[in-house]
């Protein structure tokens, strides 16, 4: 088992940036991949970016070029820096640990862009 508590959520204006952070409770050395999601009002959840233990990071292409996902595994923690904001980038947004044996999920925050 594992905790994931995501932080650095809020209200941003189109153009600005947020850092969101998701720390585990336990090493997070035995998880495959290290990933953000999120889902807006009335959408399903979708990836957004991922980092695996090898240092492959992949993004959905709505957001590549504008956020980038970083792992510290001494740390417990993987952040999502998000530049550029878009209206359409409001949702929320989940942690998630991947292993083979199964998944787990933070809470979430909520990530609100202005126009």
């Amino acid at each position: 088992q594992v905790q994931l508590v995501e932080s650095g959520g809020g209200l941003v204006q189109a153009g600005g940036s947020l850092k969101l952070s998701c720390v585990a409770s336990r090493s997070i050395l035995s998880f495959n991949t290290m990933g953000w999601y999120r889902q807006a009002p009335g959408k399903q959840r979708e990836s957004v970016a991922g980092n695996r233990s090898g240092g492959n990071t992949n993004y959905a292409d709505s957001v590549k070029g504008r956020f980038t996902i970083s792992r510290d595994n001494a740390k417990n923690t993987v952040n999502l820096q998000m530049n550029s904001l878009k209206p359409e980038d409001t949702a929320v947004y989940y942690c998630n640990a991947y292993a083979y044996v199964g998944d787990y999920w933070g809470q979430g925050t909520q990530v609100t862009v202005s126009s």
